[in-house]
């Protein structure tokens, strides 16, 4: 990209103004060599597309409001558009346009109230947050630096304690917090900022090494390319509980695993360190030996999959960004060596999973059964929530949480350590260390963020098809969950056995 000529006010817009305050380097990136940008991953586009939902939604806090449009328009004519139905005597505007001091913004919200003119700043966050009195100040430095009277500066934030019946009501969904003091304290620097971002982007590339910047507030997309010099593993690799603090350890020049200084790790480090660097393995096996004793059959095996970041509640009775089960899988050996027993549950989406999904899995599950899972907090918090909704329902779920056990503590407690691990404990680790041949690398949905997203899809699909191609791909995802805790239980049993 050709650098802008001379030393004139460099173009800015909202979005570029709060990536240099993150980053001088990575606005100058994104201005000079965009090129070397991350790909978009699944997962930043699911959560711009949830972004875009939620604004179109609350602009319904103001209907009857007339939309300002990206797609067909040159900057220039958004400006003008808005500055026509300013005019005109438009109320409320989606998507106002403003350019002031070579900056452009548009507004989520400006409404005509009794003092005057509002703006609304539409975020899908649960709270506020520090990084948006930046948004706001700039959109009021800019909006104001126009000549239009700005009266209120309010954020518009999702509403977590909102439970929906019936259609979603704007006005309960979020809340809205009035900024307008310290928005305009904070607009007085705007021009200062903006000054020295103007200076930098006049000169060469920021000499700025990496850090917990690179990660506060956003995920920066150009990390791929600040951190190519980082090898693999390193100290940014250390996982688990007293790991040290990997940049303290970076600005020390020690970079490498190899390099780190034994005496700054824990003993769960160490283990990671020595696994990684020299094959090393550990074994408790009194304390296996233990927690399989523990166990009684039936031994049932479950796995839950929710929904998640979902900020609109999808069905009655349901709060945003709820965890709302819509698929499980169960296996269950009735006894040693009997033949494994599978059940299953998707919810089409239709309508509210969670009835259809409670008396499925406790009609599958025996009285009697010791409930093997992957991470004890996620389901016994699944269950609670259950429940909740359903009292009626609540001594028998109450019975299922207290037969729960975690197979996954004798790995986070490191009793069972494979140097594979790379001091993860999470399944997708575990399983293709101790069962060569088995991974979730074969499938076409391989976690649990994208399980939630893909089956979204799939209830939002008009084709037929294609809802079945999904379907399939979360049952193979959901079963081989279960599946794996058989096949890595057996393998701690062998691992103990004598012989």
């Amino acid at each position: 990209m050709e650098r802008e000529s001379g030393m004139r006010k460099l173009y800015l817009s909202k979005s570029l103004f709060t990536r240099g305050l993150q980053c001088h380097k990575s606005l100058y990136l994104q201005k000079f060599k965009p090129d070397l940008k991350d790909a978009v991953t699944e997962e930043a586009q699911r959560r711009f597309d949830i972004g875009y939902d939620v604004g179109s939604l609350a602009q319904q806090l103001f209907p009857d409001g007339v939309i300002v449009p990206y797609e067909g328009l040159s900057p220039a004519e958004q400006i003008s558009m808005t500055k026509s139905l300013i005019e005109q005597g438009t109320e409320t505007i989606y998507e106002a346009t403003f350019s002031h001091n070579n900056v452009f913004v548009k507004a989520d919200i400006l409404h005509r109230g009794e003092e005057g003119w509002e703006i609304y700043e539409v975020k899908s966050s649960s709270g506020l947050k520090d990084y948006h009195y930046d948004d706001a100040a700039v959109q009021y430095y800019v909006i104001a630096g126009t000549g239009l009277p700005v009266a209120k500066v309010f954020l518009v934030h999702v509403n977590t304690g909102y439970v929906r019946q019936g259609d979603i009501d704007p006005h309960q969904l979020f809340t809205i917090v009035d900024l307008t003091e310290p928005v305009r304290e904070n607009a007085r620097i705007i021009p200062g900022k903006l000054e020295r971002l103007r200076t930098m982007l006049q000169g060469a590339e920021p000499d700025i090494d990496i850090g917990p910047h690179c990660d506060d507030h956003f995920e920066c997309d150009f990390k791929g390319h600040c951190w190519a010099h980082i090898p693999s593993p390193s100290v940014f690799d250390l996982t688990d509980r007293g790991k040290p603090d990997p940049f303290e350890l970076y600005r020390q020049g020690i970079v490498r695993l190899e390099d780190v200084p034994p005496d700054s790790l824990g003993w769960r480090q160490k283990l990671q360190v020595d696994g990684v660097l020299h094959r090393k393995n550990r074994l408790d096996a009194d304390a296996v030996r233990s927690f399989l004793e523990s166990l009684s059959y039936p031994l049932c095996f479950m796995d839950f999959e929710t929904t998640v970041m979902v900020p609109v509640p999808l069905y009655d009775g349901t709060r945003p960004y709820q965890q709302v089960p819509f698929q499980y899988s169960v296996h269950i050996l009735p006894q040693p060596g009997a033949p494994l027993v599978h059940h299953e549950y998707l919810a089409d989406g239709a309508t509210n999973p969670q009835r259809d999904f409670l008396e499925g899995l406790l009609a599958a599950i025996p009285g009697d059964a010791c409930v093997l899972v992957w991470n004890q907090s996620f389901e016994s918090s699944r269950l609670k929530e259950l429940a909740d909704a359903f009292p009626e329902k609540g001594s028998a779920i109450n019975h299922l949480i207290g037969q729960i056990r975690d197979l996954m503590a004798p790995f986070r407690e490191k009793s069972l350590y494979h140097w594979q691990f790379n001091g993860s404990y999470s399944i997708k680790a575990v399983l293709p260390a101790l069962v060569p041949g088995m991974s979730y690398e074969q499938l076409e949905i391989s976690d649990g963020g994208q399980a939630s997203a893909q089956w979204l899809r799939m209830v939002q699909a008009k084709n037929n098809a294609e809802k079945e191609v999904i379907r399939e791909q979360l049952l193979r995802y959901c079963e081989l969950d279960t599946l794996a805790m058989v096949k890595i239980l057996e393998k701690m049993k062998e691992m103990i056995t004598p012989g």
